[in-house]
């Protein structure tokens, strides 16, 4: 059924909040895919649903991103992380945008990937690395796709970008599993060995459910 429309403003019938959906794993999980599949799906049923994925390599900070990600550049490491929110922060207004239009965005990667990556590096702690994205739209549900570090190695392309190695992957769930316990954010853990179906039909329960719960509530702030 399609979403029953808010009281009008200035006769400008506006359509009850999008959730905001966030797909987190680590690399080769299948967040990509996962995501495609959901909006799809999303669409499909008469719901509004668009993609987003960080880092947005479209951007100028992105473009910047981007060329580390591929090895073509170096950066000091807490450059990187502060670039990396800097492109989520510079996206917000365009995210509050389209939620407020009712809108459901199935988000690829968020800040949870950027704590968990950095955090993974020697020096570095959960609490500074959260804090420059304290205050970034919250999400109403944080699907983590689990997947075994030495199964994701033996998928396609593996290797091919800076952090995709298995040790640091290993590393990188281990501060996703610390993530995870903070209860005033909803994650719900998927078990991404499944078949791709599998996968996208625990997915969609989950986010149809998201998206009937949160759409009459106010968008929250994370990590506040």
């Amino acid at each position: 059924t399609s979403p029953r429309p808010r009281q009008s403003v200035d006769g400008v019938m506006a359509s009850k909040r999008g959730a905001l959906i966030v797909l987190e794993g680590v690399d080769r999980a299948g967040k990509t895919t996962q995501c495609k599949k959901l909006v799809q799906a999303l669409q499909q049923s008469g719901r509004p649903a668009e993609m987003m994925r960080f880092p947005d390599r479209s951007t100028t900070i992105g473009q910047l991103i981007s060329a580390y990600l591929e090895k073509k550049s170096d950066l000091e490491d807490h450059t990187v992380h502060l670039l990396f929110s800097a492109n989520r922060w510079e996206l917000v207004p365009v995210m509050k945008k389209k939620l407020e239009q009712g809108i459901t965005l199935v988000v690829d990667r968020y800040a949870f990937s950027g704590v968990a990556f950095t955090s993974a590096k020697p020096g570095f702690c959960l609490d500074w690395c959260k804090r420059p994205d304290v205050g970034l739209p919250k999400p109403d549900l944080v699907m983590f796709l689990q997947l075994n570090p030495a199964e994701a190695a033996l998928r396609g392309q593996f290797g091919n970008e800076r952090y995709e190695t298995s040790a640091f992957q290993k590393s990188v769930q281990e501060k996703f599993e610390q993530l995870m316990k903070d209860p005033s954010v909803n994650w719900k853990v998927i078990d991404a060995s499944q078949n791709v179906e599998g996968v996208h039909a625990d997915i969609r329960t989950h986010s149809l459910n998201a998206i009937n719960e949160t759409q009459n509530m106010p968008l929250g702030e994370l990590w506040k």
